[in-house]
């Protein structure tokens, strides 16, 4: 019998918390982290399969585009870790750029469209297909 799958909520504006019944309906064991730097720590630790997170831009940043970056980098080593942001629809043009360089699965724009969350996290449950 094998375990559920994990799901790595990583909050900074709510934006994914209110869905945590969702995760756990689906089958996912959801851990929450609030803090960035302890969401890498258990990233490198144990590779969920799903790392759910809010994406934003601010212009203060000085030496990146967006909250993401650092648990972006360090989800690009474990390739079986699919990657899930929320964001506005004015960060779009930032979560292009960050696109661009840092691999992330999936983006939905808030207000997140429930049956559209629940088909992509569905669609990761489902084992690949072999050819």
């Amino acid at each position: 019998m094998s375990s559920a799958p994990s799901l790595l909520m990583v909050n900074a504006f709510i934006g994914t918390a209110g869905y945590k019944k969702l995760y756990q309906e689906l089958g996912y064991t959801v851990v929450t982290e609030w803090s960035e730097r302890k969401a890498i720590s258990l990233l490198r630790k144990s590779p969920p399969a799903v790392i759910v997170a809010d994406f934003y831009h601010q212009t203060d940043f000085r030496d990146r585009l967006s909250n993401l970056e650092s648990l972006l980098a360090a989800a690009q080593s474990s390739p079986n870790t699919r990657i899930l942001v929320f964001y506005e629809a004015a960060h779009q043009a930032v979560l292009d750029k960050v696109r661009a360089r840092l691999r992330i699965d999936a983006a939905l724009t808030l207000p997140v469209q429930e049956e559209q969350l629940r088909a992509t996290l569905q669609t990761w449950l489902e084992p690949p297909v072999s050819i």
